[in-house]
């Protein structure tokens, strides 16, 4: 059998962009648009017999119709092409106060056909044109899945946190021992895997107040695909073993975080028990930045111009930073250097840095690329009076990160 693998769609992610006059639509939700069009024509052009989406279908838990309307748009075309599709609860999907209904639920009181919305743990038997398969999903794990109230209203949130991995990594062995030999078996999660790496714009779980699982707990042999959502950045965790256990990313850049980070999807083949896949780029925006140190003996314009022309900048996103002697920052034609940035998408920043020693070593440290609770913790450590609050403006930060997105 053969299936796409999908994760971390975003919709509604609209920095580094603009209204488009003609359609009244953000630039960059269109991007998103064009790369989730992009994977959804892959799925019908190799005919898949499934497709699973492992969560965070849009940037937040309250999208607005627009977002609503994109995303089943491509939904629908898998359904009427009768391809199932299985879709995991993501942390993005989950609504902020409990008992609200998920960004999916949707689908499942709307009886989409082909359409599973995976909200709990659960075991799901597909029957596909290629042959029947297995699919174990378990959606973000929270509190209110593992911890009836009366069992955490006393825990902090470390003991919380820790009693869900002990609790979701004993339903992962459980179902595994679930799976019947023969038929195709995949394990399909949102969730963060100790040993990922992250590309920069996903909250940190350094804090410890996300729930972290380890390769060799989510490697059940039984399983004969792992398929994962939550970490923007593709890679197996499990390389080269049985079975791959892999992040496919997100299928649009986020940040100058993601700058790097090839974004796409898997395409997955599983036959007579031997599983491959095939990691397939998707035309995501460039994010570019230049950054270049001048001397002294250095014409500033021309310096950075030459630089400039060594990229590829049409449609891309850039951002331009500079180091030079302040005796000479007036000899810089922002004009010429405005000109030759014309092909680009946008341009976010021509900035001159500072050559203060300790200023470029904070820089180096806290950068876009951090999860916003990893910034603030070096931010502190880099602050030595906020150092014995550490704790506590951790908390309040995180706080306020919970009531930001709840009102976004």
């Amino acid at each position: 059998m053969k299936f796409l693998h999908i994760a971390d769609i975003h919709l509604g992610m609209e920095n580094y962009g603009r209204i488009d006059p003609s359609t009244g639509l953000h630039t960059r939700l269109k991007d998103f648009i064009k790369c989730f069009s992009y994977a959804i024509d892959i799925a019908l052009e190799e005919k898949v017999d499934l497709v699973i989406f492992t969560g965070d279908a849009y940037k937040n838990s309250n999208p607005n119709p627009t977002h609503q309307r994109e995303f089943a748009r491509q939904i629908y075309r898998l359904s009427e092409a009768e391809i199932p599709i299985i879709m995991i609860n993501g942390n993005h999907d989950n609504p902020v106060s409990f008992g609200r209904a998920t960004t999916l639920d949707i689908f499942d009181i709307l009886n989409v056909s082909g359409v599973k919305v995976v909200t709990e743990p659960e075991l799901l038997n597909i029957d596909t044109k290629a042959e029947p398969v297995q699919v174990f999903g378990l959606p973000w794990p929270t509190k209110n899945l593992f911890l009836g109230k009366e069992e955490y209203k006393d825990f902090t949130d470390e003991e919380i946190t820790k009693e869900i991995q002990k609790r979701a990594s004993k339903k992962i062995r459980e179902f595994a021992r679930m799976m019947k030999p023969g038929i195709p078996a995949i394990f399909a999660a949102h969730l963060a895997a100790a040993e990922a790496t992250y590309s920069g714009s996903e909250r940190s779980a350094i804090i410890g107040r996300d729930p972290v699982f380890s390769t060799q707990v989510l490697a059940q042999k039984e399983f004969d695909y792992v398929a994962l959502g939550h970490i923007h950045k593709f890679q197996d965790l499990n390389l080269n073993n049985h079975p791959p256990v892999v992040y496919p990313g997100s299928i649009e850049r986020i940040n100058f975080g993601e700058e790097k980070d090839d974004k796409g999807i898997c395409l997955v083949n599983i036959e007579k028990g031997k599983t491959s896949y095939e990691f397939i780029p998707l035309p995501a925006r460039k994010f570019v930045t230049i950054d270049m140190v001048i001397s002294e003996e250095q014409d500033p314009t021309n310096t950075l111009l030459r630089e400039i022309e060594k990229y590829d900048l049409s449609e891309a996103v850039v951002r331009v930073f500079y180091t030079m002697p302040a005796e000479r920052e007036d000899l810089v034609d922002f004009k010429r250097i405005h000109s030759a940035l014309e092909g680009a998408f946008l341009v976010t920043a021509i900035a001159k840095k500072s050559k203060s020693l300790e200023r470029r070593k904070r820089v180096e440290e806290i950068t876009e690329n951090l999860g916003m609770l990893e910034a603030i913790d070096k931010y502190i450590q880099n602050n030595s009076d906020l150092v014995p609050l550490s704790e506590e403006l951790k908390t309040y930060a995180q706080e306020l990160e919970k009531e930001l997105e709840g009102n976004d």
